[in-house]
């Protein structure tokens, strides 16, 4: 549930959807996918690459739902720690009425049944909350892809790259900054992007209720 385990579902995100030819009105490119017979040589390219950590770090987008993964992700961590220390706590009490021989057997044996239904009880909520926290995460970089394909289809129109390129780290080992259209993809992104509302309470809160 960390933040950086969050980001680094951005990062492979960004990288699919930056990575990927994205010339689609280029009549040339179209030409070459509908022959064998012609290839498009070095000098017909024109080449871009972005830089992945600045979008992760400077698109408001991402940082946006970051912090709502962040915290839906603390939410669970807390929801589940506190029926988890709840359990333990009448878990122990019932140990130690046990000892001081404070049941019948029938009774005994009904809270001891409670109990663990709830540690049962407790088992399924993990299972589904985190299901839940996956398919969040999933909606959110489903919608960051979306949003980084769109505006390139409509930042290529007008300026034809036959390949922009993620940069992340050294997977590149060497892009002139000639290239670099980081800036200019960025303040696209963020000119585009309306802030994310405000949701209602989440599942794993009224959970605590």
């Amino acid at each position: 549930m960390k933040r950086t385990k969050i980001l680094g579902a951005c990062l492979i995100t960004a990288m699919s959807v930056l990575s990927v030819a994205c010339n689609n009105n280029n009549p040339q490119a179209e030409k070459a996918t509908e022959t064998t017979t012609k290839t498009t040589s070095p000098a017909e390219l024109k080449i871009a690459y972005v830089e992945v950590d600045s979008i992760m770090s400077q698109y408001k987008f991402c940082k946006d739902f970051s912090l709502i993964l962040q915290k839906k992700g603390q939410n669970i961590q807390s929801t589940l720690a506190s029926k988890q220390q709840s359990l333990e706590a009448a878990a122990a009490n019932f140990q130690q009425k046990i000892q001081q021989n404070a049941y019948t057997r029938e009774q005994a044996e009904a809270i001891q049944a409670g109990l663990q239904k709830q540690g049962a009880d407790l088992q399924v909520l993990n299972q589904r909350l985190s299901n839940e926290f996956q398919v969040e995460t999933e909606k959110y970089n489903t919608a960051l892809r979306d949003s980084i394909q769109n505006f390139l289809a409509k930042y290529n129109k007008d300026k034809k790259y036959s390949l922009i390129l993620s940069k992340a780290g050294d997977n590149l080992l060497y892009a002139d900054k000639a290239y670099d259209i980081t800036n200019e993809v960025i303040a696209g992104l963020n000119k585009a992007y309306k802030p994310i509302e405000k949701s209602q309470p989440s599942k794993e809160e009224k959970a605590k209720k």
